[in-house]
């Protein structure tokens, strides 16, 4: 049987995999497992967000139903940023926090993760506590051990604050676009940047339940290049839907990624001599130019498993201040439990405002190889590391590339497809590689 959570919790079309009576059985075996006997009111207390998918709202019903009839008092905090919730489960000392959210994936899916107490993520062993739990019969909880369900009308406000205060000088003088992806950060992101002192243009602020995503979003960045370029701004954000995730965009239109944006941070924080250990985290997935860069400014990079939870496994284990992923997550650990993507927009254009620099500037502290993704579908991603045919076709294109280039095949964490990433000096060779092993891939394993 596959196991249920994945790389960021339990996701699936809601409504068809994700069910309101799977959501009710794991909020309660979740509090089983979770309510860690700390709590200093009677019950033990969880907080509850949610981004704006139209799904949430039933399975927001039953989560909430779930941890309440198990004995767990609940705060909702309605629509926030998967951040957020993280922090707020630190900030209201809540023996855990749940989010609901499938991210950056598109509106009939939906997930649910859970937050230990302090906002970190769960270790793999403590979620195969939670998913041997599910449907194992427990004692009824009655009358006042029952737990309570109130709300947290300052909820946005105390994030808000948080990330603005993180700030080590204002954004004055900036014109920013910022892309909520019709998604969580929709009223929070604007606010924190001018708040910070940026001007702000916002699109993708207008969500419907149904419009999470949709050609908007750090997923899809035209529609922020062309509104940079429309308002002559100094450079765009965008957000994914539960704004855990930023990519810019600077003022040429040119997109700046995740790599791109820590090897910035990197070097703003190693000149302040916050960096601890003079140490990065990263992925195998980073792109081999953030590790020249990184290595010329004598910055030691960890490369850990494609996913933030494996990130912030590897900063917590070394004590590291600054980890990320190309696709945005990005870590400040000084300041936040998870990737947070209004902490990283607004840290990004904080370096900006210091130095004086536009972000394409910045953005040239590391230069990026040609880098090619190919996702295969409709294949068995668990045969990856047991084919022959795909283990020789990859052995084939390493001696190609040599030194100057890279292979990377792996399953999805989150999907059903297997990723094929190739580096290479010119984006001609990296595509024709990547096609090859895509095809070899699809026929051995489709």
């Amino acid at each position: 049987m596959a196991r249920l959570f994945g790389t960021d919790g339990v996701r699936g079309v809601a409504g068809r995999d994700l069910t309101a009576s799977l959501a009710l059985d794991l909020s309660i075996a979740a509090a089983r497992v979770l309510s860690d006997g700390r709590h200093t009111g009677p019950r033990p207390l969880a907080v509850v967000g949610r981004d704006p998918r139209a799904s949430g709202e039933f399975l927001e019903a039953a989560v909430v139903a779930g941890l309440a009839s198990a004995g767990v008092d609940v705060i909702r905090l309605g629509v926030l940023p998967t951040p957020a919730v993280a922090h707020l489960t630190g900030e209201l000392d809540a023996d855990f926090g749940v989010m609901l959210s499938a991210s950056h994936n598109p509106a009939p899916d939906n997930g649910i993760k859970f937050f230990a107490r302090g906002g970190h993520k769960l270790p793999d062993a403590v979620e195969d506590e939670i998913e041997a739990r599910l449907g194992v019969p427990v004692e009824p909880v009655v009358g006042d051990a029952v737990g309570r369900v109130t709300e947290a009308p300052d909820a946005a406000e105390r994030y808000i604050a948080h990330v603005v205060a993180s700030l080590p000088n204002r954004l004055d003088g900036l014109k920013v676009v910022v892309d909520c992806a019709n998604g969580a950060s929709h009223r929070v992101a604007p606010e924190a940047l001018r708040r910070a002192g940026a001007e702000v243009i916002t699109i993708g602020d207008a969500p419907d339940g149904l419009n999470i995503n949709e050609g908007c979003g750090s997923t899809h960045l035209d529609a922020l290049r062309a509104a940079v370029r429309e308002h002559g701004a100094d450079a765009g954000i965008a957000h994914d839907g539960d704004a855990d995730r930023c990519l810019a965009v600077a003022a040429d239109g040119s997109v700046v990624d995740g790599d791109q944006i820590l090897a910035i941070l990197a070097l703003e924080l190693q000149e302040a001599g916050r960096l601890a250990e003079n140490t990065l985290v990263v992925t195998v997935m980073s792109n081999l130019g953030l590790k020249l860069a990184m290595k010329e400014a004598g910055v030691t990079v960890v490369e850990t498993p494609v996913g933030d939870r494996y990130v912030l496994e590897a900063m917590r284990a070394g004590s590291y201040s600054l980890g990320g992923e190309q696709s945005g997550h990005v870590v400040l650990l000084e300041h936040a439990s998870t990737g947070d993507g209004l902490l990283t927009g607004l840290h990004l254009l904080g370096a900006m405002s210091r130095r004086g620099l536009a972000l394409a500037e910045l953005a040239k502290v590391m230069t990026r190889l040609p880098q090619v993704l190919v996702n295969v579908r409709d294949v068995d991603k668990g045969r990856v590391a047991t084919s022959s045919e795909v283990t020789g076709a990859v052995a084939e294109a390493e001696a190609e590339l040599g030194s100057s280039g890279r292979v990377l095949i792996r399953p999805s964490g989150t999907e059903p497809m297997v990723r094929v990433m190739v580096e290479a000096p010119h984006q001609e060779q990296a595509q024709r590689v990547a096609d090859r092993l895509a095809g070899v891939v699809k026929s051995a394993l489709g």
